[in-house]
């Protein structure tokens, strides 16, 4: 019986597996224009785009092709996700038979932070090399291109074939190769026969299920867990609990995520220390020589910054003097004529902790002057507005509900929040592959603390092994940040010491 469990349990996990999990991460592309320059219409200088030129030469055959690239997928995608060689450049190649490629600009990008990647364009005959783009979810942009019949004459029999995308994900949905999305009405066949193929996998295993002594997965484990620790990384965690509970439905979770300086006290004064697993940005401080840590992610940071404030880049330089109090308006550096406010978090966080060590140099930040992140309390004295917030969401809130404010936070958090903007430091965005390369310096590493080594069967010990496979990897990714063992550099993922 047992055999027949297996025999439903593993095919049905295995494509739920294929279409919910390895379907986050895809890259797509559209042709949203392919026409010669004569069929464009009318502009404002009448005939202008048929008179396209190469070297002073005008163009006999012109046409022009906009190509949409994006990502469709439910996770980001990384440079190093493009399945191609190393020391290759271009992670996506666009031919175009019949046509020679005589410009290329691109022209929308949906986030900023895209441009400093795309600096690599490449065109050779009828072949467009696009670089290895980092992408987050819904990312995508746009690159325009003119283009020349190969042979210079005017083409008679018809429109130009197709221009041919070719790029490949590492781990992508079916064969990983870049898909064409066009807009379509409908349920798609495919999702039709998948849906009935799982709705009979659910009614047989359903049948095995209540014909059996035990219907639990492998590796499952029973029992409660109270999680504790860091601010930032608690939508992950949340989200991968709800999911391992959908599969082990005898394992239950509560939650107390008050900051890593908190949830490490937690843990190492708990009474049922194997029942509490602790998560930290960074590692422990010394006195808690019990505490074992595992490497579980390499998590990105970014300064936040109200939006109406006119700053996008600050330099390592400028963020020290915005925290010893330098600098007290954002016109002094080129921004919006309005106070600066600094929103941090309380001691003992771990996103606190990490921005004093790589971002200050190991410099503590002032204290608070302020309760209400406005004005100034009664009797401090004259300076910047300093205000803390106890966790990364009231620190969100607070960027955008001040004006003038600069904060901190965890990168997934403040990632298409309305009303704040993300800084780049010394001119380079919140990326891994920025940070992993020591470009970008605001990132810590993410550990899981238990009391001493956990037993093998429990539910501490099952959850740490759920968040590094490769479902808990996913969660991980599509909240923008990283698996240490995905890592080009994953020494960067060091162990702690025996403090």
């Amino acid at each position: 019986m047992a055999l027949a469990t297996l025999g439903i349990v593993v095919p049905s996990i295995a494509a739920i597996y294929e279409f919910l999990v390895k379907g986050r991460k895809r890259l797509g592309y559209r042709v949203q224009m392919d026409t010669t320059a004569n069929d464009v219409g009318e502009t404002a200088a009448p005939g202008a785009l048929g008179e396209l030129s190469k070297d002073g030469m005008p163009l006999v055959d012109p046409s022009i092709v906009l190509l949409r690239i994006e990502n469709t997928g439910r996770t980001n995608i990384d440079e190093h996700d493009y399945a191609v060689r190393d020391d290759d450049k271009a992670g996506i190649r666009v031919s175009f038979p019949g046509r020679r490629v005589v410009g290329l600009v691109v022209t929308e990008l949906s986030d900023e932070n895209l441009r400093s990647s795309l600096t690599g364009l490449t065109v050779r005959d009828d072949l467009i090399e696009l670089p290895k783009v980092p992408m987050n979810r819904h990312d995508h942009y746009k690159v325009l291109a003119a283009l020349e019949s190969s042979d210079g004459t005017t083409k008679s029999d018809g429109p130009y074939p197709d221009p041919l995308v070719v790029g490949t994900i590492k781990g992508g949905v079916g064969d990983g190769r870049i898909i064409e999305t066009r807009s379509r009405t409908g349920t798609p066949k495919r999702a039709m026969v998948l849906v009935g193929f799982l709705a009979l996998l659910v009614v047989a295993q359903s049948i095995v299920f209540f014909r059996s002594d035990t219907g639990t997965p492998l590796d499952c484990a029973a029992g409660r867990l109270t999680v504790t620790g860091s601010t930032a990384f608690e939508p992950v965690i949340r989200e991968a609990a709800r999911s391992y509970q959908d599969v082990c439905t005898e394992a239950s979770f509560s939650y107390e995520m008050r900051g890593s300086g908190e949830g490490l006290l937690a843990l190492d004064r708990a009474t049922e220390k194997a029942d509490v697993l602790a998560f930290s940005d960074g590692e422990k401080p010394e006195g808690m020589p019990a505490l074992v840590a595992r490497p579980i992610a390499f998590v990105l940071f970014t300064l936040v910054i109200n939006a109406e404030t006119g700053v996008r880049d600050l330099t390592t330089d400028q963020i020290r003097r915005l925290y010893r109090g330098d600098i007290t308006n954002w016109k002094q550096i080129g921004g919006a004529d309005v106070p600066v406010r600094l929103i941090s978090r309380n001691p003992g966080s771990g996103t606190r902790a990490a921005f004093q060590r790589r971002v200050l140099g190991g410099v503590r930040e002032p204290g608070s002057n302020s309760d209400t992140c406005r004005d100034r309390d009664p009797g401090s004295p004259d300076g910047v507005v300093r205000c803390a917030r106890n966790s990364t969401d009231d620190v969100l809130s607070a960027v955008v509900d001040f004006p003038g404010a600069l904060g901190y936070s965890e990168l997934g958090a403040a990632t298409d929040r309305a009303g704040l903007a993300l800084v780049r430091i010394d001119g380079r965005p919140a990326t891994v592959p920025d940070a992993d390369h020591g470009t970008y310096p605001f990132w810590e590493t993410e550990l899981g603390y238990t009391h001493g080594d956990p037993d093998a069967h429990s539910l501490a010990a099952s959850f740490l092994r759920y968040l590094t496979n490769q479902v808990g990897a996913d969660i991980i990714r599509a909240h923008g940040d990283r698996p240490c063992a995905e890592l080009a550099n994953p020494q960067l993922c060091h162990p702690v010491s025996g403090a």
